[in-house]
């Protein structure tokens, strides 16, 4: 009896650490992957919105041999988050800013939790919040985020704590 206890802890805790997603044909993706172009630059480019969006979560360098994210996230406040979009230049671009909560809301995959992103289109994930450049109207002190644990924004968040953040810029997607 301890054993099968044991066991079935085990097996759910594991469980808790991988992506759960939907089946596509129970609940329809709302980011198919057939909706993105992805790049050998770091950068996605999302053909619904024709936003482009970095790769890998800010302060990860996208590695084009592996496909991967080198290098550490960086959590930021929302000032610091302001400023390194101002002054990031993935793949040569010199415009990216931190989106407003519905261009981040348009990258949550509803089908999908923790995180809940397209984890073949965008990689260095997090299920923590991610900052919107949205400041709240009843408190300027704050701003919006969205957590990608469940996808949900239920709340602002106070412009000195940390948080991380994903660039995006506007281009023609094609």
């Amino acid at each position: 009896m301890r054993t099968k206890l044991a066991l079935s802890c085990v097996l759910l805790s594991s469980s808790v650490l991988a992506q759960d997603c939907a089946t596509e044909t129970s609940v329809p993706y709302t980011t198919p992957e057939s909706r993105f172009v992805v790049n050998n630059d770091g950068t996605v480019c999302d053909k619904k919105t024709d936003i482009m969006w970095q790769r890998c979560t800010f302060g990860f360098v996208y590695n084009a041999e592996t496909e991967s994210c080198d290098n550490a996230e960086q959590k930021l406040n929302w000032q610091e988050a302001l400023s390194a979009a101002k002054n990031s230049r993935v793949a040569n671009f010199d415009n990216w800013q931190l989106p407003n909560v519905k261009e981040l809301s348009s990258i949550v995959e509803r089908s999908c939790e923790d995180p809940a992103i397209n984890e073949t289109v965008f990689l260095g994930n997090h299920s923590g919040n991610y900052w919107s450049s949205t400041t709240s109207i009843q408190d300027p002190s704050r701003a919006w985020t969205y957590q990608f644990q469940d996808g949900l924004n239920d709340s602002s968040s106070s412009k000195t704590s940390d948080a991380f953040v994903r660039l995006m810029r506007y281009a023609a997607c094609e």
